[in-house]
């Protein structure tokens, strides 16, 4: 019997593409349980969610005050074997999940790449700069042997989580110290290469603004400076 594998979303303003990521990672992942969180969409995002009828699928709505409550949240209530997180506007990129869950036989964290042979980025001129430059701070700051520690797309098996988990607070700022960790106590970590597609137009909320963009970019420096230099 395949291994149940968890995939977290979290939600904000996704009516429009939800439905489709939903039934993407239905179609390629067997025995697959989502676990939504949705942070008070005023776009009706939860009410089109609760009219999906599938057993597998567990919708909880609150204030999650970020991407990494959201995943604590989803974690929490999760029960496979094996526990992800795609996002959840990139319906296209349900289609990597089962290679990526085949490669946990010989790892512990598969993570998709846009910064590894084959990988791509696809978005915004500014959005692409400010990636590149996070994470070449992030390889200079925690160690070169990740090459894209914010890309957030990953499967794992849950017995990392034995040693190794998420600290709740932050934006995707909480991913990177995650893999910083799990990397520091010895998981094996590989990444495939992906091409992140253009933002969908009006879904970007990560840089709604600029003064919301350099705020994040503050958050992300001072999350990694504070990951390499604390004690565990």
């Amino acid at each position: 019997m395949d291994k149940k594998t968890s995939i977290i979303l979290s939600t904000y303003n996704e009516a429009p593409v939800i439905e489709k990521t939903i039934g993407e990672i239905f179609k390629h992942v067997k025995n697959a349980e989502i676990i939504l969180v949705d942070d008070n969409s005023p776009d009706g995002t939860f009410e089109k969610v609760k009219k999906i009828n599938n057993t597998n699928l567990k919708i909880f709505s609150k204030k999650t005050r970020g991407l990494a409550s959201a995943f604590l949240t989803g974690m929490i209530n999760s029960e496979g074997d094996i526990v992800g997180w795609i996002d959840s506007n990139m319906d296209s990129l349900a289609i990597h999940l089962p290679d990526m869950i085949s490669k946990l036989d010989n790892n512990d964290i598969v993570l998709l790449s846009r910064y590894v042979e084959g990988g791509e980025d696809q978005r915004s001129k500014l959005r692409v700069l400010s990636s590149k430059a996070v994470n070449f701070f992030c390889r200079m700051i925690l160690g070169s042997e990740i090459k894209d520690y914010t890309s957030g797309i990953f499967v794992m098996k849950r017995s990392v989580l034995t040693d190794v988990v998420p600290i709740s607070y932050g934006h995707g700022e909480f991913f990177i110290e995650f893999l910083y960790r799990a990397n520091k106590k010895g998981f094996k970590i590989i990444e495939l290469p992906f091409t992140q597609p253009p933002d969908k137009e009006g879904m970007t909320k990560t840089a709604s603004s600029i003064f919301r963009f350099s705020q994040l970019g503050f958050f992300y420096i001072t999350r990694i400076l504070f990951s390499r230099f604390r004690r565990d």
